[in-house]
């Protein structure tokens, strides 16, 4: 899946549009790829001369992976007039500094369905070495709620 076909697939665009492609999907797991530019609005502020990768942009980069799963036909979606919305994050660790030009891939997986819960578990990492893994809840809501 290309840039055009996940603007198709979900709301977010730039500048916090931060997946690139994607790799791989099933019905419950989705891999997808941020070449992380090296010209990011937020390397400007955190740590100015030495740039860091916020983590909760690591974090957002897995959320947005998920909502492309649950847009997809024959997804973990529960209705067609509902958007994912991340309703918890839960036990994130951070284990790996991330740099300008760096290449993330995000490994997101349906653990279990609830209603109009999706739990799921996200490993992020780059080039072999684990960046950040975490879980986090999205439910699908009714859009303009």
């Amino acid at each position: 899946m290309d840039r055009a076909a996940i603007m198709q697939a979900i709301p977010h665009r730039d500048p916090f549009l931060y997946v690139t492609r994607v790799v791989a999907r099933s019905d419950d797991a989705i891999t997808s790829e941020w070449d992380v530019p090296t010209d990011l609005y937020a390397f400007q502020g955190h740590y100015p001369g030495h740039p860091v990768l916020p983590g909760v942009l690591v974090c957002e980069f897995s959320f947005q992976s998920a909502a492309i799963l649950f847009s997809e036909p024959g997804s973990a979606k529960v209705s067609n007039d509902a958007v994912p919305v991340l309703t918890k994050i839960e036990d994130a660790r951070f284990k790996s500094i991330v740099k300008p030009g760096e290449t993330l891939r995000a490994e997101v997986v349906v653990e279990e369905r609830l209603a109009n819960a999706r739990y799921c578990k996200a490993i992020i990492t780059s080039a072999g070495r684990t960046v950040c893994r975490l879980r986090f809840v999205v439910a699908s809501v009714a859009e303009g709620v």
